[in-house]
C-alpha cells in the first residue's frame, strides 16, 4: 500500500498522471450521438481515442439518406430517416450539454434542423480529427488484458488491428430491423417494408395501407401516410387509451393473424383488402463485431449483463452505449459519455464484479417476477431521474437536473391526449427543477413540413 500511494504522488509531482492517462487508448465504435458526446469528453480530458465510423458522415440515424438497401459501398444503409421527422421530444430534453439549440429553431425541431445541430456540434469540439471515417469494425475481442479491434477500410478493404484499453459500444440500435414474419406473407400480392425503410409518404397516394405497431414510430409514420392513403389501417395490441380525434380513413385493429394475397385477416376475425405494409415493429440489438470473448450474452432484445444500463460487468473495459429505453436518449447518452470518461480517467473506481451481478440480478429479478420479457431490463421509464442521480452520485459527473425527466412526463401525457398538436407546447427551463410550457406563438401546420 506504501509503494503505491508514492506511486500516484510521483506521478502527480512529476507530472506523470496526466501522461498516464494519456497512455490508455480508447476505441469508440460509431459517430453518431453516442460516439460525438464520448469523442468530446474524451478530448477534454486528453484521453488518446479514435473513433471508428464506417460511413463518410457523423450523425448516424440522423441523416437523412433517401435510399433504402445499401449505400454507395455497399454498406446496409444504417439511417431510418424520414423526411418529415421532427423530434418527439422538445428541445431541453434533446440538447447535448452545454451547447444549447438555436433559440430560431421550434420547440420540436426537423430532422434536418437537428443533423444540423449535430454538424455544428462536432465541430465547435473539434472531434471531426478524430474520427476514421469509411471504417467499419468487424471483429471486437478479448486478448489479455487488451481489446483487438479489426477494422476495414470499405473502399481500399485494406485490414487494421489495433489494440485498446477501453472500448465504447456506440453504433446505435435503430438499424436493424425487428421483422414479425407473420403467417402468410409469401402469398401477399402487395408490397411489404419496414419502417427502416419508410421515407416519404407519396408513395402511398390513394392506396391502402397497413401500418402495424403502436410505438413512437408507427404512430407518427401512420399519421404521416394517413395524410396521403386512401386508408390508413392500424393494426397494433396496445393498452394505451390515445385520445386523438383520428381521421375518417383510420381503421384501427388488433394484431394480424395471417396474410392472404389481397390483405391481412385480423385475430378478432375480421379482414381488410391491403395493397402496402409498413412493419413499424421495431429494432434488434445487433453487435456483429463482438465475439464471445466480450463477456456479454447478445440476443435480439436483449444485451446482458451491464451495470448501470451500459457497463459489460464481465469485462468492464467495454461501455456499452444508448441501450436506455423510455428516457430523454439524448441527455441519457450524454450522461453516460461523462460517467464513461469519468472511469477511465480514474476519478471513481467500480464495484467488485460479485457486487454489479447483484445489482444486475436484482433488477432481472423484478423484471421475471412481473412475467416480463427479458427485453425490459433497458426500460428506465419512471425511473429516469433516479438512473442520473446514480450516475452523479457514483462518478462525480454533474447530475442530469431532475426537470428534464419532468419534461418528458409532461410531454408524454400531451402525446396521449392529441398526437396531433402535442408538439405545438414550447418548453422552457426555469431551473433545475422547474420549467413553463406554453403554446408555440407560430404552432407547427402539418402543411409547412420539408
Amino acid at each position: 500500500m506504501y509503494k503505491l500511494i508514492v506511486f500516484v504522488v510521483l506521478l502527480y509531482v512529476c507530472g506523470g498522471f496526466s501522461a498516464y492517462v494519456k497512455s490508455k487508448r480508447v476505441c469508440v465504435i460509431g459517430a453518431g450521438i453516442a460516439g460525438l458526446s464520448s469523442a468530446r469528453y474524451l478530448k477534454e480530458e486528453g484521453i488518446d481515442f479514435t473513433v471508428l465510423e464506417a460511413t463518410r458522415y457523423i450523425g448516424g440515424t440522423w441523416r437523412y439518406d433517401p435510399r433504402t438497401g445499401t449505400d454507395e459501398n455497399g454498406l446496409p444503409l444504417h439511417t431510418s430517416m424520414y423526411k418529415h421527422l421532427r423530434t418527439n421530444l422538445p428541445k431541453p430534453t434533446m440538447e447535448l450539454r452545454g451547447f444549447p439549440l438555436p433559440e430560431r429553431l421550434p420547440s420540436f425541431p426537423s430532422w434536418h434542423d437537428y443533423y444540423d445541430y449535430l454538424q455544428a456540434y462536432a465541430k465547435h469540439f473539434k472531434v471531426l480529427e478524430n474520427i476514421k471515417f469509411l471504417h467499419n469494425v468487424v471483429l471486437v475481442r478479448r486478448i489479455g488484458d487488451k481489446w483487438r479491434v479489426k477494422h476495414e477500410h470499405v473502399i481500399t478493404k485494406e485490414v487494421f488491428e489495433e489494440d485498446y484499453d477501453y472500448v465504447l459500444v456506440g453504433n446505435g440500435h435503430f438499424s436493424k430491423p425487428n421483422m414479425p414474419n407473420i403467417p402468410g406473407e409469401d402469398l401477399f400480392r402487395g408490397t411489404i417494408i419496414h419502417s427502416h425503410d419508410y421515407r416519404v409518404p407519396d408513395i402511398f397516394k390513394n392506396r391502402r395501407v397497413l401500418v402495424v405497431g403502436a410505438g413512437p414510430s408507427g404512430m407518427d409514420i401512420g399519421l404521416d401516410v394517413a395524410e396521403v392513403s386512401k386508408t390508413l389501417v392500424h393494426s397494433h395490441h396496445s393498452r394505451i387509451n390515445f385520445t386523438t380525434p383520428f381521421p375518417p380513413n383510420y381503421i384501427k385493429k388488433p394484431d394480424i393473424k395471417e396474410f392472404n394475397e389481397t390483405g391481412a385477416i385480423f385475430v378478432d376475425g375480421s379482414f381488410e383488402e391491403v395493397d402496402d405494409v409498413i412493419y413499424c415493429t421495431g429494432f434488434e440489438y445487433d453487435y456483429p463485431f463482438l465475439d464471445e470473448s466480450s463477456g456479454l450474452t447478445l440476443n435480439p432484445h436483449s444485451v446482458v449483463p451491464l451495470y448501470r444500463y451500459m457497463v459489460n460487468i464481465n469485462q468492464p473495459s467495454m461501455v456499452v452505449m444508448g441501450l436506455v429505453v423510455r428516457a430523454c436518449l439524448v441527455v441519457a447518452l450524454d450522461a453516460q459519455a461523462r460517467y464513461a470518461t469519468a472511469l477511465i480517467k480514474g476519478n471513481f473506481t467500480l464495484p467488485s464484479r460479485d457486487e454489479m451481478m447483484q445489482e444486475w440480478q436484482r433488477r432481472m429479478d423484478a423484471i421475471r417476477e412481473r412475467k416480463l420479457r427479458d427485453s425490459f431490463i433497458h426500460i428506465l421509464a419512471e425511473k429516469e431521474d433516479e438512473y442520473y442521480a446514480q450516475l452523479s452520485e457514483e462518478s462525480g459527473i454533474d447530475r442530469v437536473p431532475p426537470v428534464m425527466f419532468k419534461i418528458r412526463a409532461l410531454d408524454t401525457q400531451a402525446k396521449l391526449e392529441n398526437l396531433y398538436t402535442y408538439r405545438n407546447y414550447e418548453y422552457t427551463v426555469i431551473d433545475d427543477h422547474t420549467f413553463t410550457r406554453k403554446i408555440e406563438e407560430k404552432p407547427y401546420n402539418k402543411s409547412l413540413n420539408i
